[in-house]
């Protein structure tokens, strides 16, 4: 059995593993009890702050609120307790020590999961010991935004830091072993180090050995990897991870490896060459009585689209109160402006790709559709003086509230294009239809970033795609509220708006 490294280190000894980054080389102990007391501090610094925050919050609200300053002892054994509840989820649900495999938002939710988590507890306690007397709800909601505010922060800073100090090689990464073809494991040993993850060494896939003399069906797992001397050179390593990266002539035998290499005090995970993309979007679920892996989902569950339908309506009728006085006026300058109607329907695609009727006021001496539509460009002749106005501040998309209040677009999502549009970029970008897995928007993320107006080139549309795709994907009620303060505030929003 042949063993290669890219990495130029003995697989002999411990001190040969070396952690090397931006030209300095940590030994992998000294690296570890770096991390280790980084995280330390981190806990501290949350339990120190958190204190602080929920004593701060009691106190401020007793000394504005109330006018009546409570007394300097009071609450200090409160906020003691939230502290050390925070701290004991937080470790019970190894929030710190999985720092180094989350992403800063999954790290951040995690935190905040935690809190409304350690006060469900502490009313709790407080009612079951009947000491809730004198506490009052204001001054638990006071504790709780206090301290939610403050743990956001505090992990914001410390993955931040984190970050900062693998990538200067000051702490140790993650530091795995790959398993497999030397050129597999050298591009997934690059593309791991871009999220901060360290190879300290690689192995070819141990030979197979068969049991010739108890033959089996044909469906049974026969091949047996020969893993003895491979566990042996693993365990003076001291990894963190084990990557088996098995070809498709390997896949077979990847179970039994990676049951051997068990024996290790390592997590073990399989990969096949070729998947990192389809895994990248994958999700092991269960399906009845079996495990698949989900690849994509429906992008907004029953509950979640009961809740967007409920707050479009809501918003789109109070949008048309509001707005009545300026629909009756822009009405009355169109056909003081130019000759035609008031309204342009146009025919576009909507959810799950069905064609929809979107209503706008008219802003142009036309009313192309079709195959005969020709997107605006900059100084378009046939957009109107008044129309030119309206587009620029998007007065013309106002109408749309009532195609939000009839069930087929919403007032967040992606932007309707065309069905000439449509039928040109779908065939040149792959994901293009994902964007109708959801009702389309009078405002959406991609607007909100730039990302509006002419696509005469298919970078444009792309870029407008893929904030499309990340809207769908990341879809929350605060994104919705977020997407339309920007509507409102941010500038983008006005970018190519013509």
């Amino acid at each position: 059995m042949s063993y290669a490294s890219f990495t130029n280190l003995p697989a002999s000894t411990e001190s040969s593993a070396r952690s090397v980054d931006a030209g300095r080389a940590v030994p992998a102990r000294v690296g570890r009890n770096r991390l280790a007391v980084l995280l330390v501090l981190a806990a501290a610094t949350e339990f120190l702050l958190v204190t602080v925050a929920a004593y701060s919050a009691a106190v401020l609200y007793h000394r504005v609120v109330l006018l009546s300053p409570p007394d300097a002892a009071k609450y200090i054994q409160e906020s003691l307790l939230i502290s050390a509840l925070q701290l004991l989820v937080s470790m019970g649900l190894r929030q710190y020590s999985r720092i180094q495999t989350q992403t800063r938002h999954v790290f951040l939710w995690s935190g905040a999961s935690a809190v409304f988590f350690v006060f469900a507890i502490f009313i709790s306690t407080l009612f079951l010991l009947k000491v809730s007397e004198g506490y009052s709800r204001a001054t638990i909601i006071a504790q709780a935004v206090s301290v939610l505010l403050t743990v956001l922060g505090t992990r914001a800073v410390w993955f931040s830091l984190l970050r900062s100090a693998i990538a200067t090689g000051l702490i140790d990464a993650r530091r795995i072993i790959l398993i497999g073809d030397q050129g597999h494991c050298l591009k997934f040993s690059v593309r791991a180090m871009e999220t901060g993850i360290r190879t300290i060494h690689s192995f070819d896939f141990p030979p197979v050995r068969t049991n010739a003399s108890k033959p089996a069906p044909p469906s049974a797992v026969q091949a047996r990897p020969d893993a003895r001397q491979l566990v042996a050179n693993c365990r003076p390593l001291r990894a963190d991870d084990i990557v088996i990266l098995p070809s498709e002539a390997d896949v077979p035998s990847a179970l039994a490896l990676a049951s051997a290499l068990s024996d290790l005090p390592v997590d073990v995970h399989v990969l096949p060459v070729g998947s990192i993309d389809l895994m990248a979007v994958s999700r092991i679920t269960p399906f009845g009585d079996m495990v698949t892996m989900r690849i994509f989902q429906c992008p907004l569950t029953p509950f979640n689209r009961a809740i967007k339908r409920a707050f479009d309506v809501a918003a789109a009728i109070a949008g048309l109160i509001m707005l009545s006085p300026l629909f009756v006026i822009v009405a009355v300058a169109i056909k003081l402006d130019s000759r035609g109607p008031v309204f342009f329907r146009q025919t576009r695609h909507g959810y799950n790709n069905e064609p929809i009727r979107v209503l706008k006021f008219r802003s142009m001496t036309v009313m192309e559709e079709g195959d005969n539509f020709k997107p605006v460009t900059r100084h378009d002749p046939r957009v109107t003086r008044l129309g030119r106005l309206m587009r620029h501040t998007n007065v013309d998309e106002l109408p749309q509230l009532f195609n939000v209040l009839i069930g087929n677009m919403s007032l967040v999502g992606p932007r309707p294009h065309a069905t000439a549009q449509n039928e040109v970029f779908a065939e040149l970008i792959s994901s293009f239809s994902r964007r109708h897995n959801v009702k389309p928007g009078i405002t959406g993320w991609a607007q909100v970033n730039g990302y509006r107006g002419e696509t005469d080139t298919l970078e444009k549309m792309q870029r407008r795609v893929e904030h499309d795709l990340y809207y769908i994907d990341n879809w929350s009620p605060l994104l919705d509220l977020k997407i339309l303060v920007m509507t409102f505030f941010s500038r983008k929003v006005y970018w190519n708006a013509f």
